[in-house]
């Protein structure tokens, strides 16, 4: 975990074998699949997902769970699951 982040503050080199697909992850490329994301009230100005919505150009709905942290699977598993029902839908 730690080599997790020093690579994403880029102090560590990452897999050199996930080289290409770090590169076309780079390029921000739109995401055209269906998709719910989740934010919490813990994210601050960033609860509303505006930032990055406009990345989604395939049905997109964006959710805000309260009382939570970044770890929805665990701390919220019902709305995970949730969401991953009605994304397939």
């Amino acid at each position: 975990m730690i080599h997790n982040y020093r690579w994403r503050q880029s102090l560590e080199a990452g897999e050199a074998k996930y080289d290409s697909l770090e590169k076309r992850l780079a390029a921000k490329p739109e995401i055209k699949v269906p998709t719910i994301t989740i934010g919490s009230d813990f994210d601050g100005a960033f609860a509303d997902g505006k930032v990055y919505a406009n990345k989604f150009t395939g049905k997109y709905e964006h959710r805000v769970l309260k009382g939570i942290g970044h770890n929805v699977p665990q701390e919220d598993p019902k709305a995970f699951a949730q969401a991953i029902i009605d994304v397939s839908k």
